[in-house]
């Protein structure tokens, strides 16, 4: 009779769950073609391509419960590969972007592979170590042009059809990418493979023990993380029409931290609304000059004292669903 009720119990929780979940994205999805009417379409593209940066680092750290100080490297890597290929080697922007994607999965196996050998505050400081390591090469390697950055970024036609110069087109492409990138990035944690890692998260021994090669789960993980970075970083290359030093700062990497946090760790939707805030943040009271930066920090405060888990992860956690 128990077994009946809990599973009766588990059926509703998860029928209650997917409900939630589509009427999420389907708000989600209807602010994101309104958006370019009642904002500036160029702050909602950025705002788009960060909130897809966020979304892969809270793949890594909300679900693997790995905390990478450095993950702007993938973020700025892909921008400027795929500003170096759509400038120089002529190629059409999703190709272009595809390429800067690869660039950041390919570094994100290198740096992953070592790197998950430690944990906790060990395995933050060696991704800050390698972050660093990519910033000062991307000062000195001679295809970035230093602190001056790539600029002039030719926006082309998409697959040789359809002209990224015309601004509505380009947000629908933007659009298309952000959507991509944020159901992938949903498929993979609700795929069994995503159910291990939520496992590793909260009980990696007992992973282990069961068979499993923890340490391999990671190591995909981190490398898809970095992927879906990449493909933001890609994107806004082409976007912004540059890639510059901005990118793939510290700075950029603390800033990821603040969106993801402030959203809702190891959510879906929480990197997306934390994004949304830090940009318009920096976007609308730019007028403030360097007290942006104490902005966010009351801000990130606040959010950290009056929602532990996050704005969406509180909204939800009131609501008894996952979001």
């Amino acid at each position: 009779m128990t077994a009946t009720v809990d599973a009766s119990a588990a059926t509703d929780s998860t029928g209650r769950n997917r409900k939630a979940n589509l009427i999420a994205f389907a708000v989600m999805a209807l602010l994101v073609a309104i958006a370019p009417f009642v904002a500036y379409p160029f702050f909602v593209m950025q705002a788009l391509c960060f909130a897809l940066f966020a979304c892969a680092f809270n793949l890594l750290i909300g679900y693997v419960n790995l905390l990478s100080l450095g993950h702007a490297m993938f973020l700025g890597l892909a921008s400027y590969v795929c500003a170096h290929a759509a400038k120089v080697w002529g190629l059409e922007p999703v190709s272009a972007i595809l390429v800067g994607t690869v660039a950041s999965a390919a570094l994100g196996l290198i740096v992953g592979a070592l790197a998950i050998r430690s944990s906790g505050i060990y395995f933050a400081m060696i991704t800050v170590a390698f972050s660093q390591m990519v910033y000062f090469f991307c000062v000195e390697a001679p295809f970035t042009h230093g602190e001056d950055g790539i600029q002039g970024v030719p926006q082309g036609l998409a697959l040789g059809l359809f002209s990224l110069s015309n601004p509505w087109i380009l947000y629908v492409f933007v659009a298309i990418v952000f959507l991509f990138g944020f159901l992938a990035i949903q498929r993979i944690v609700n795929s069994p493979f995503g159910e291990i890692l939520k496992a590793i998260r909260e009980n990696e021994p007992r992973v282990i023990s069961l068979g499993y090669r923890a340490t391999l789960y990671k190591l995909a993980a981190f490398t898809l993380s970095a992927a879906f970075a990449g493909l933001a970083g890609a994107t806004k290359a082409i976007v912004a029409q540059n890639a510059s030093l901005t990118d793939v700062a510290f700075a950029m990497s603390g800033e990821v931290v603040l969106m993801t946090l402030v959203g809702g760790m190891g959510t879906f939707y929480g990197p997306v609304v934390g994004a949304v805030i830090v940009v318009s943040m920096q976007n609308y009271l730019a007028q403030f000059g360097e007290w942006v930066t104490v902005i966010q920090g009351v801000v990130f405060v606040a959010c950290v004292l009056a929602f532990r888990r996050g704005i969406v992860g509180e909204l939800a956690a009131r609501a008894k669903v996952t979001l």
